[in-house]
């Protein structure tokens, strides 16, 4: 059970799109992760100005946990960093630093984008390793952040997918986007036009089959998430948008 809250926690981390500068130092968001009426745990991210070996980049930080009774059955405390280039939206670092029910893992990625290779450290067995990955590719955190900064949502048609390279922990694979439409959705923040998009998952561990994830994110400048659903084995889990400041643009809503 902690596996399916964790998923969804860096589901809340992963997904989204635009086609300028979507965010900027300052933004944060918080999302409830429940099932129903019942809250399983909480996920925040947060973008802050940083330095990295001389390279002005965004620290973007994603935080997932379970909390009340949650915690007795499935503790979860997930931590994510990535270090992303300005104006190229590449990363430079990825930290994932995670605790779920005592399986534990400490990684640290180095992306050097000349060579193309990362090293890969893992702190918790004290080893490193050297791994190609390819051209452009983001890992679990900049994905999210890179698609919000380069994908023409205005152009974008139904049916139309965007893939790409991810690579996470110590290899890479193929992530791929699908956009179902425009939809008007009901927030606690009111009426919001969204776009919906569905990513393409591997079915039968966690997932009932391949297009069980559905997302809608803000149809203005934006580009941020207000509600993630996971069709899973037992049953549907929610990871809503409930708090956010510091937007670069206008968040639209529909007023009759």
């Amino acid at each position: 059970m902690k596996k399916l809250i964790t998923f969804l926690l860096l589901i809340a981390v992963t997904v989204v799109s635009a086609q300028q500068k979507a965010y900027e130092d300052g933004e944060w968001f918080k999302f409830r992760i429940h099932y129903g009426f019942v809250t399983a745990g909480y996920a925040t991210l947060q973008v802050n100005d940083a330095i990295l070996n001389g390279k002005e980049v965004y620290h973007i930080k994603g935080k997932g946990e379970t909390t009340g009774m949650s915690k007795f059955f499935f503790r979860v405390e997930d931590y994510y960093h990535s270090y992303v280039d300005k104006k190229k939206d590449i990363p430079y670092r990825f930290i994932r630093k995670i605790d779920e029910g005592g399986h534990t893992k400490d990684i640290e990625i180095d992306f050097d984008h000349v060579s193309g290779k990362a090293l890969v450290h893992n702190k918790k067995h004290e080893t490193k390793k050297l791994v190609d990955f390819p051209k452009d590719a983001q890992d679990m955190v900049s994905a999210f952040y890179y698609l919000r900064n380069n994908l023409d949502t205005e152009n974008i048609q139904e049916g139309d997918t965007v893939n790409m390279d991810m690579f996470f922990d110590k290899e890479s694979f193929k992530f791929k986007l699908k956009f179902l439409g425009r939809e008007e959705l009901k927030t606690e923040f009111g009426r919001v036009p969204t776009l919906k998009f569905r990513p393409y998952v591997e079915a039968g561990r966690v997932f009932k089959e391949k297009e069980s994830l559905t997302v809608w994110v803000t149809d203005d400048g934006n580009k941020m998430p207000v509600l993630i659903k996971a069709d899973l084995a037992v049953g549907s889990l929610k990871a809503s948008l409930v708090e956010f400041k510091g937007l670069r643009h206008s968040f639209r809503i529909i007023v009759d």
